[in-house]
């Protein structure tokens, strides 16, 4: 109760706390809302642009995978691509090089985004509206499955455990060898989950923060920062920098996470940043612009820089990218595609 009253007040003052931090000077003056005054009340989700029709020529290799696609996961092992489909559900596993579909898993409900626990699988599913984690073997598709708590969005494997972030409970749910064991309060509606070495990252997208929690200390949280305007998802790099969308902010914010959280860095980025998918060996940040139909290439800094943009297929919710390869794997909500991409560079 005492958590819940906490959040209801940290949400009345955000606005005066954003407006307040615009007047510290880190990073040449940057911050991680640009303006407060865009922030709905009561507070809610930021959600992806609705994307316009297409225009001209769409780069790469285009495939039919099944109505409303979401969610991309590759795996570097079997060379497979994961996507989530909505009717019916299902995990649709495509070879990453022919676009070949090799096999259909059914899923208890459509997810909105995957992971990869490790290479080789298997592929985490939160089927969000049956409240359960599917686990997918790879290349088989065997499934096991784990309720978890209501709505589950996201996922991130550690340590041979399994975090879920679950939005409408506001807790994040861990399964071990097929079991829940424990479920943790968090900020308000968690959308975003990531693992670095000892912590789990999350990003709650109705309380717009950032908050670590440290797995050495039992999971109490270590503190959290202001996520924008409207944040969504989160990566890591190899260095333990986060970069989280700010849909409703139109940036990419990075953050420090050693010694302590700390925000570092703001791209302006308009067009409804949503997907967003990391390359660590090569160090490069792609992006999807859902309100322009695009992709965006961001190099892995503290303050990062575009450097290329490529056309996608409608409604770029969600993606992968092979590491050190580059090769995209882009969805579409709309058409019910896949985009296979090969920017090179």
């Amino acid at each position: 109760m005492h958590r819940v009253l906490l959040v209801l007040a940290a949400l009345l003052i955000l606005p005066l706390a954003l407006l307040a931090c615009g007047e510290e000077e880190d990073n040449g003056g940057e911050t991680p809302s640009a303006d407060a005054s865009a922030l709905p009340y009561p507070p809610e989700a930021a959600e992806p642009a609705v994307s316009p029709a297409v225009e001209g020529t769409t780069p790469g290799e285009i495939i039919e995978v099944g109505e409303g696609p979401e969610g991309v996961a590759f795996d570097p092992q079997t060379g497979l691509v994961a996507v989530g489909t909505r009717e019916p559900g299902e995990l649709v596993l495509v070879n990453g090089v022919s676009g070949e579909i090799t096999e259909r898993v059914r899923i208890p409900s459509a997810p909105r985004h995957l992971a990869l626990a490790e290479p080789g699988g298997p592929v985490l599913v939160p089927a969000e509206d049956a409240n359960t984690l599917v686990e997918v073997s790879l290349p088989d598709g065997e499934t096991r499955m784990t309720e978890v708590g209501e709505n589950p969005h996201d996922v991130a494997f550690l340590d041979d455990r399994i975090y879920v972030g679950d939005e409408f409970s506001s807790t994040l749910s861990v399964v071990e060898d097929g079991r829940l064991v424990r479920q943790v309060p968090v900020d308000v509606q968690p959308g975003g989950v990531i693992e670095l070495d000892d912590e789990i990252g999350i990003v709650s997208v109705r309380a717009y923060t950032l908050e670590l929690f440290s797995l050495e200390e039992d999971l109490q949280a270590q503190g959290s920062q202001n996520a924008g305007l409207g944040p969504t998802h989160v990566v890591r790099d190899d260095e333990g920098r986060l970069f989280v969308t700010d849909t409703r902010g139109d940036a990419v914010l990075v953050y420090e996470t050693q010694p302590r959280l700390k925000f570092v860095g703001r791209l302006e980025l308009p067009g409804s940043p949503y997907g967003i998918a990391i390359d660590r060996e090569r160090g490069r940040v792609w992006v999807t612009l859902t309100g322009r139909n695009e992709v965006v290439e961001l190099n892995a800094a503290d303050v990062p820089q575009v450097l290329r943009r490529f056309p996608t297929v409608r409604q770029p919710n969600t993606l992968a990218v092979t590491p050190g390869g580059g090769r995209l794997f882009i969805a579409s909500r709309t058409d019910g595609t896949l985009q296979l991409l090969d920017p090179g560079g």
